[in-house]
């Protein structure tokens, strides 16, 4: 059964939005091959879940908020989020940026950073080179969508030979319920380059909303990119969220995934290993509450020799929460010396939630090393008592049970407030 898909714009309404933000023609012709293509293509399939019955229809339309001049004034709901004036900072409130700020010595050495439609005008042949390259708009109606209505964004390029020491911080907004939000990040590390983004994904408002949010990463040869983001929408919001990193020779990536969300969540970070010699390192943790339907692949495939990759999720589920974690290592022919290994992990704090486990191993060549592990089950109560015959509560007994299950990745996030946020985070999420 064919599910049709509701375009939420026409293509004369798309036009007219594509020629009021001054967008160069290639980009508008983009959107509308785009727009063409999410009439004709199906839904993303998901593990054991139908997407179809999820809010995904809610875009609303575009709508730009007004530009602000300085951090003092920012939504108190990002106060905590923004760092010290002067840092590297894009904030996007729902369907455009409404701040962005670069250090003047990292601009002095040509880096770029900026919302992703500044960059288009400004950065248009930089940008058309890796535009929807890694996520291609014909994967299906989503990502079709995404690159047709794609909003703010970032655009991050690091040139030849240039390590940045501090983190570039972006913060992305959806507080108005009728403004499409679909920001796009698109990340280029030139060869030998080194970066380290984050960023953080809020949502304040109490009607239904939809994110469809992707990001691409380009590392050249030599270049090392740190990616960390944390998804914190409210209950009322759909998170759909594809990431692609591309891994030349030597190149590496290691992704830092926090989700944290209250709504229906489906995310998949796939790292393309093609170079030899290229790395992925990837952590993912989430905790899941209320009636949530979470769906987390987190995949690694390699082409290159020579290439490791790692990836480890952790989960948390309670209350009702239903979750499905893949990890899906492909290991192409010619990639010799590959090693690939996954570990996923799933922790019930209820009888009624529901957590799933899939590791999956396809391996085309025979000169590799892989290997997965993977568990799903409940607190063990063996643990609770003996922590409690020391006189501790019950409370505090299955807290520390649940930090020590997230504590392998949490532990090996090398960025000291992200820890932090993740650990307070976690607290909220399981009602500590």
């Amino acid at each position: 059964m064919t599910t049709q898909t509701i375009l939420p714009v026409d293509a004369g309404r798309l036009s007219e939005l594509s020629l009021s933000s001054g967008e160069p023609e290639w980009l508008k012709e983009s959107r509308l091959k785009a727009l063409e293509l999410a009439g004709q293509l199906e839904l993303p399939k998901l593990e054991k879940m139908k997407i179809e019955r999820w809010n995904i229809n809610q875009y609303g339309t575009y709508k730009a908020s007004e530009a602000i001049s300085s951090l003092s004034e920012v939504p108190s709901s990002l106060t905590a989020l923004t760092g010290a004036e002067g840092g590297s900072l894009v904030i996007q409130r729902n369907s455009g940026a409404v701040y962005t700020n670069l250090a003047p010595e990292l601009a002095a050495q040509g880096v770029i950073f900026t919302d992703l439609q500044t960059a288009a005008r400004e950065h248009g042949d930089l940008v058309r080179r890796y535009l929807h390259t890694a996520i291609k708009p014909d994967e299906h109606s989503v990502a079709a969508l995404h690159a047709a209505l794609w909003n703010g964004g970032v655009f991050l390029y690091i040139p030849k030979n240039v390590v940045v020491d501090t983190p570039l911080q972006a913060i992305y907004l959806s507080d108005d319920a009728e403004a499409t939000f679909a920001p796009h990040i698109l990340i280029v590390a030139d060869t030998n380059s080194s970066v380290t983004y984050v960023d953080n994904y809020v949502s304040s408002k109490s009607e239904a909303g939809l994110h469809n949010g992707a990001v691409e990463v380009f590392a050249l040869a030599g270049a090392k990119v740190r990616f960390a983001s944390v998804h914190q929408f409210g209950s009322d919001m759909t998170d759909i969220t594809y990431r692609r990193a591309v891994l030349e020779n030597d190149g590496s990536i290691e992704w830092i995934i926090g989700e944290m969300n209250d709504g229906d969540t489906a995310s998949d970070t796939k790292s393309v290993l093609k170079g030899n010699g290229s790395t992925s390192d990837a952590k993912v943790i989430a905790v899941g509450s209320g009636s949530q339907r979470l769906n987390y692949t987190t995949q690694a495939q390699h082409f290159g020799k020579n290439t490791p990759s790692d990836m480890i999720t952790r989960a948390v589920m309670r209350e009702n929460a239903t979750s499905i974690i893949n990890g899906i290592t492909k290991i192409e022919k010619g990639a010799t010396r590959a090693d690939g290994q996954q570990t996923e992990k799933v922790l019930m704090l209820s009888p009624k939630a529901r957590g799933d486990a899939n590791p999956i191993l396809l391996i085309d060549e025979d000169d590799v090393s892989a290997g997965h592990a993977a568990s799903v089950g409940q607190v063990n109560q063996e643990q609770i008592y003996y922590l409690m015959s020391r006189g501790i509560t019950r409370g505090e007994a299955e807290k520390l049970v649940i930090y020590g299950f997230l504590a392998p990745v949490v532990s090996q996030i090398p960025l000291e407030g992200l820890r932090d946020q993740l650990q307070s985070l976690v607290e909220r999420k399981l009602g500590q």
